[in-house]
């Protein structure tokens, strides 16, 4: 039996919730925990199931994991046994989880070999990993697949840095592969370097343990090989996927909300982008504010016609909030086309949503055009299951917003992104309920 939320819709939301760290930070940072034998602290963990799966999985890997209270872990990555890696503890765990990719730049640069079961992971498409692998190929890296065991193995006993086109802005792709490069021989460039906010962290935080980095915050990495790293300590971003999630929340159900401690500087285009939907927002201190809006317009561009909001590499729009703006247009007054490039698979949830009552053309599996309803007519509760974690926070947003009572089931998706999501709302006067 699984799990699911039981909503009781329609009703206005009020309060303050602070954002947790940031999931897709987290990955990285705590990958990079495996690059020096000294003690490296991290503070503002969320405590979701792919961060906790993680952190178990280099437990098991013989790194030396102490939890300092509810958010902040020490990680002493010492003694690393080696044999984990064939086992089948490993295939089992890794296999399972989307991060565990990320700790093989790491574990190359420091060990100089890896084995790595092949990958799973979320249903949105196809997600190569091609440009890990290539990366990690350019920096003299050999892999070789067994069939029979399903794992690749990696020999990287003499990396060397060098130029590097990435075939795609990949964010975990670059941050592994800058993993990789920071105790290579020589120089390594890395261009088509993603540059979101986690990845400058990563990069932050290298430089803070030893690792000469420059560009940071470009698309142009350079990164001069050094003999080893130390510890030190870091905290996390709060994550901006949260804070959108949460600024469109407020929209929809016509809520007064205080989003709390947002970094607004590292959020990019992200408040414009809720802007151009007529959204009111605005900053107090590092608090972003929501009034309670009856009505939100959509912008149309200047010449009149129809807005199109799309994702793209950083610092355009992130993908992961599309499927946000996707539901918080439902209820918006005008037009919009939400169209999204990155992945081929993540707007078939709008079929959830036409169900409810929503006004949406699902043009092809890149497009979708929303016509809002402007609140003259409410969506219906309605029961459904969640595909993926960020279609699986729209559908709460939406059933949150809708009158009478939805059922979401295969809440496992929404948690693996997001911490105790159910008693946060709850604390804001939503009728949610666990079953």
């Amino acid at each position: 039996m699984t799990n699911a939320f039981v909503i009781n819709g329609g009703k206005p939301l009020k309060g303050e919730i602070t954002p947790q760290g940031a999931k897709n930070e987290a990955l990285q940072v705590i990958s990079a925990v495996l690059l020096t034998e000294e003690k490296v602290t991290i503070s503002n963990i969320p405590d979701i199931k792919d961060v906790n799966k993680l952190i178990e999985l280099l437990g098991d890997m013989g790194v030396i994991v102490e939890r300092i209270n509810e958010h902040t872990y020490t990680f002493e990555a010492k003694d690393i046994n080696q044999d984990f890696f064939l086992s089948e503890t490993f295939k089992s765990k890794g296999g399972g989880l989307r991060g565990s990719i990320m700790i093989v730049g790491p574990l190359l640069a420091r060990f100089g070999k890896a084995s790595i079961p092949k990958p799973g992971g979320d249903k949105i498409g196809r997600r190569r990993l091609d440009t890990h692998f290539l990366g990690f190929e350019k920096l003299g890296a050999q892999f070789n697949y067994n069939p029979e065991n399903g794992f690749f193995n990696v020999d990287a006993s003499n990396l060397q840095g060098t130029y590097i086109l990435l075939d795609e802005a990949s964010v975990t792709g670059t941050a592994n592969v800058v993993m990789a490069a920071v105790l290579a021989k020589g120089t390594t460039t890395i261009y088509n370097a993603a540059c979101e906010p986690y990845l400058q962290q990563l990069c932050k935080m290298l430089s803070r343990m030893g690792a000469k980095i420059s560009g940071i915050g470009s698309n142009l990495l350079t990164i001069e090989g050094v003999e080893k790293l130390g510890g030190t300590e870091h905290r996390l971003l709060p994550d901006m996927i949260e804070i959108g999630s949460f600024i469109g929340l407020a929209a929809m159900t016509g809520s007064e909300i205080t989003i709390k401690d947002v970094q607004y500087k590292e959020l990019g285009m992200i408040p414009d982008v809720f802007r151009r939907l007529g959204i009111k927002l605005e900053l107090r201190g590092d608090d972003i504010f929501i009034p309670a809006q009856e009505h939100y317009e959509i912008e149309t561009f200047i010449d009149g016609s129809i807005m199109t909001i799309a994702d793209a590499p950083w610092p355009g729009f992130t993908p992961d909030l599309l499927s946000i703006v996707l539901v918080v247009a439902i209820q918006a007054k005008g037009s919009v086309l939400i169209h999204q490039k990155m992945f081929e698979s993540r707007l078939f949830f709008v079929d959830k949503l036409l169900d409810m009552g929503a006004q949406i053309i699902l043009c092809d599996p890149h497009r979708a055009t929303v016509i809002g309803l402007d609140n003259q007519v409410k969506l219906r509760g309605i029961s459904m299951t969640s595909p993926d974690i960020r279609a699986g926070v729209s559908l709460l947003i939406a059933a949150l917003s809708a009158q009478g009572q939805s059922t979401i089931y295969n809440i496992e998706q929404i948690e693996r992104g997001y911490q105790h999501i159910d008693t946060r709302l709850k604390a804001l006067g939503a009728d949610i309920t666990r079953i």
